[in-house]
């Protein structure tokens, strides 16, 4: 990924913690040329209210989240249970 600058938000992808950019600028660099007239257009027609949600969204995009995500529905669809394993001790999946 390109240089995303300092501020970062992180998450997990394939159980493996990413670093993601979390500024218009940082997001946009790390897009691909292609991508980047898309991003500002849709950066520019997003009220302010959902800004965050639109910018999440563009910076999951420079993961693999997106390929993770179509194999956890593949495997719901299948009918297998995804998430946590059961914790007996605390109750809870």
């Amino acid at each position: 990924m390109s240089d995303i600058g300092t501020a970062t938000w992180s998450t997990h992808v394939h159980g493996e913690r990413t670093e993601l950019p979390a500024t218009i600028d940082g997001i946009r660099a790390a897009l691909p040329a292609e991508q980047r007239d898309v991003f500002d257009a849709e950066v520019g027609q997003t009220p302010a209210e959902d800004l965050h949600l639109v910018l999440v969204g563009w910076s999951l995009s420079t993961t693999q989240a997106a390929e993770e995500d179509a194999e956890i529905l593949a495997r719901l669809r299948r009918g297998e249970t995804v998430g946590r394993p059961v914790d007996p001790e605390a109750g809870v999946a």
